[in-house]
């Protein structure tokens, strides 16, 4: 799938999580509230343990808590863009 079909194709879907290790999806606005975009940057072998991580962390571990996010999982933490506001957000693992 190209890049440019991916935000329509998440518009088609029912409120969805899509993970990614492109960066260049971490952009405040493509925030919207009918979806969560992930971009990890992490190293291949470790997506799915930060993946894990990310699912359990508390401010994270729903769906509804997810929407109209968009979020940059590293090892250092967590930065997010919410729908609506106008700083980034930065989170340690440890919160």
């Amino acid at each position: 799938m190209k890049d440019d079909a991916i935000i329509p194709f998440l518009l088609e879907q029912r409120r969805p999580t899509f993970f990614t290790r492109d960066l260049g999806f971490y952009e405040r606005k493509i925030c919207h509230a009918r979806y969560c975009l992930v971009c990890l940057a992490v190293g291949r072998y470790e997506v799915a343990a930060f993946v894990r991580r990310l699912l359990r962390y508390p401010e994270f571990n729903t769906q509804a808590k997810r929407m109209g996010t968009v979020i940059r999982v590293s090892s250092a933490g967590l930065q997010v863009w919410r729908l609506h506001t106008e700083q980034e957000i930065f989170l340690s693992w440890s919160s």
